[in-house]
């Protein structure tokens, strides 16, 4: 089995299982604090592993089916818009 086929397998298996709630906002959490970290490490390689890993939970938790994703695709279906005041 290949590295791209195993990944495949592995998106697979997480678009097939439920959204826990909060999942979204538990992993943006630990994005940001990772972040923090990264911040405040002395290490050059540490701040390096530390920010990738940071931003790729950031942008985990943004696009998940259940968070930015479902916005975005309810506005582009003609969902509802922002609400105006």
């Amino acid at each position: 089995m290949s590295l791209e086929s195993t990944i495949n397998e592995f998106k697979k298996v997480d678009a097939a299982r439920a959204n826990y709630p909060g999942e979204h906002l538990v992993v943006l959490g630990a994005g940001v604090l990772l972040l923090l970290a990264a911040g405040r490490s002395r290490s050059f390689l540490a701040r390096i592993v530390a920010g990738a890993a940071g931003g790729a939970l950031i942008g985990r938790a943004a696009s998940g089916t259940g968070g930015i994703a479902k916005l975005a695709g309810a506005l582009q279906t003609g969902g509802r818009a922002w609400p105006r005041r």
